[in-house]
């Protein structure tokens, strides 16, 4: 008897998903396996296998990747301190490589022949989950219902769940849902009113912070601990990485932080409105900008910022496991085991204020910034260095 073919789907157990799910069982000759990644997002596991189950599939795989995530993916990020177009901390950007590595280590496991994502044909995740699934199985087949079936709008979606008994869900307002990703790193939201740069962003759309006129009257207080450029712990208590990161998103959440309103240039060349909550993320670039400040000398401090405008660049358009992005990764960390130490922070209605700073190191002198008078910093080589550099304007 000849075996059925499989195909893996990353599965939310959303609409989208659902809809595509049915829709690959429609129109290939294979069982689909649903793959569903846990990187911290908001999800009911209960409801994702009851969706799947309801649907037909056999094969259901939640794997948990949250400390993964935060170790191997959203630190080297926070190490490179980059940003998209000035603003973006790339939250959805970075979960998709570890999202689609994993996935196809489930594609190899089970023997499947392909897989599939419910990315759109206008974004890009797409390219984010295609150029990691080329990296680990270039063998393997990709399926992008999006770019390929005749579903051609919101409308024809909904409909189709209609038809096949499909769950509809419903936003705040009892419409349609705004298209959301999340997961333990940030929460981003596009669509609707949101599409018209001109409208504010409603309140009711933000789901970790508050707004900072509501935040608390008085501050909070945060110290990050810091060992080889990674956060180890918070107030002197070691976590794990995910730990971390839920507890300062909490922290930084209830005091307003971390929200961004960006029109962003997509890699494949259109424009895009989306709001994004990182608020501990937010943190987690303030410190450690601040410990290196401590303990990296000017060279590799001013080199890293050289470089961060094309490491953001990477991670956005999908390229995190390409040679380019590996070779800035090295130049990153090149002295990352000199950054140890600690930052405290103050919180207060959407701001944050370095309080201090502590470290070992000697990369900052005390004797030498002194206003005191000192022998450790000789002042009559000043006016060689300004002549010196008096030149190089002709």
């Amino acid at each position: 008897m000849k075996k059925q073919k499989k195909i893996v789907l990353a599965y939310s157990g959303g609409l989208d998903t659902s809809i595509i799910l049915k829709w690959l069982q429609e129109n290939y000759d294979a069982e689909v396996i649903a793959y569903t990644a846990d990187v911290g997002q908001e999800m009911d596991k209960k409801k994702i296998i009851k969706n799947a189950k309801k649907l037909g599939v056999k094969k259901i795989i939640i794997q948990d990747l949250k400390n993964i995530f935060v170790k191997d993916y959203v630190y080297p990020m926070i190490r490179g301190h980059a940003l998209y177009e000035g603003v973006y901390l790339l939250g959805t950007s970075i979960a998709r490589p570890l999202i689609a590595k994993d996935q196809i280590r489930v594609a190899k496991k089970y023997n499947a022949y392909a897989v599939s994502h419910g990315s759109t044909g206008k974004g890009n995740d797409q390219v984010r989950f295609e150029l990691g699934y080329h990296y680990f199985g270039p063998k393997i087949k990709i399926i992008a219902p999006w770019r390929i079936w005749k579903l051609k709008s919101r409308t024809d979606l909904i409909n189709y769940a209609k038809k096949h008994g499909i769950p509809i869900p419903k936003d705040k307002k009892g419409a349609p849902p705004f298209s959301v990703d999340d997961n333990l790193f940030h929460t981003s939201t596009e669509g609707k009113v949101l599409e018209n740069p001109k409208n504010s962003a409603p309140e009711f759309i933000f789901q970790r912070t508050t707004s900072p006129e509501k935040a608390p009257n008085k501050p909070s207080f945060v110290t990050i601990n810091y060992k080889n450029g990674d956060p180890i712990g918070l107030n002197g208590k070691k976590l794990s990485p995910a730990k971390v990161l839920d507890k300062l998103n909490q922290l930084a959440g209830r005091n307003g932080i971390g929200r961004v309103d960006l029109v962003e240039n997509r890699f494949i060349g259109i424009k895009s409105r989306g709001v994004y909550e990182t608020p501990g993320g937010t943190l987690l670039l303030v410190a450690h900008r601040a410990i290196e400040s401590v303990t990296l000398d000017k060279e590799t401090m001013h080199k890293k910022d050289e470089v961060m405008p094309r490491y953001a660049e990477l991670v956005y358009n999908g390229y995190w496991y390409s040679k380019e992005r590996f070779k800035i990764q090295k130049i990153v960390d090149l002295k990352k085991n000199k950054v140890n130490g600690s930052v405290k922070l103050k919180l207060y209605k959407g701001n944050i204020t370095i309080q201090s700073r502590q470290t070992s190191s000697n990369a900052y002198s005390m004797k030498k910034v002194s206003f005191e008078e000192n022998k450790t910093f000789n002042k009559s080589n000043v006016e060689r260095f300004i002549n010196f550099h008096k030149k190089k304007l002709r």
